[in-house]
């Protein structure tokens, strides 16, 4: 489906963007800090199944794109490119202030599934991470479909990230200390982060092939 090249550097983006630190992780922190461990895992299991929504409508959406107007993809790959250099770029100026994990209310795990579906569905940036993200390592010319591919890719950064939640989950407390206290620890992960995202970025831009 895709060469080593570009596969090492999916997984390298994929894992990049699962456990860079950030507002996702907080927000599973939260949900564990506040509600208990099953709560924290009953958000991490909301949050992936709510993420398939974007995983279709990116597979089934842009494959017929693609499939109308093969020009398209060319264009949306350039377009996608240049988003993960926009990502990286803020990735380094922005700062993440040193705050607690916020005090959430006490629901049912339950509720915290529920509720973590519907912040994941409703989330803009998600779709259009998918919709920039996705496209980078499609092939259309490949064996499988473009909207079979867009879907194990799709799957495959999803568990990624769902990973990432079950080990927050799991070491929460130390993970939002890491995140609110070390100012240095942050430093490094922006800048290291950032500046791999504005190589891919350019790289997947300039390459036509």
């Amino acid at each position: 489906m895709m060469t080593t090249e570009t596969l090492l550097a999916f997984i390298a983006a994929t894992a990049l963007f699962a456990y860079m630190p950030g507002p996702a992780l907080l927000y599973t922190a939260a949900q564990t800090i506040a509600r208990g461990h099953r709560a924290g895992f009953m958000a991490a299991a909301g949050i992936h199944l709510g993420c398939y929504a974007h995983v279709f409508a990116a597979a089934f959406g842009l494959s017929a794109v693609f499939s109308a107007v093969p020009t398209l993809y060319l264009a949306l790959k350039l377009v996608g490119g240049v988003y993960l250099v926009f990502l990286g770029v803020q990735m380094i100026r922005t700062r993440v202030a040193a705050a607690p994990v916020p005090n959430l209310p006490q629901k049912s795990a339950k509720r915290a599934f529920v509720d973590s579906i519907l912040v994941e569905i409703l989330n803009p940036k998600v779709a259009v991470f998918f919709i920039a993200f996705l496209p980078q390592f499609v092939t259309p010319d490949a064996g499988l479909p473009i909207w079979a591919q867009f879907l194990i890719l799709g799957t495959i950064v999803n568990c990624a990230f769902t990973s990432a939640d079950i080990i927050t989950v799991l070491f929460a407390s130390e993970v939002k200390k890491r995140l609110t206290k070390t100012s240095r620890f942050q430093s490094l992960t922006r800048w290291l982060g950032g500046s791999l995202l504005v190589g891919l970025g350019l790289k997947l831009a300039t390459d036509r092939a």
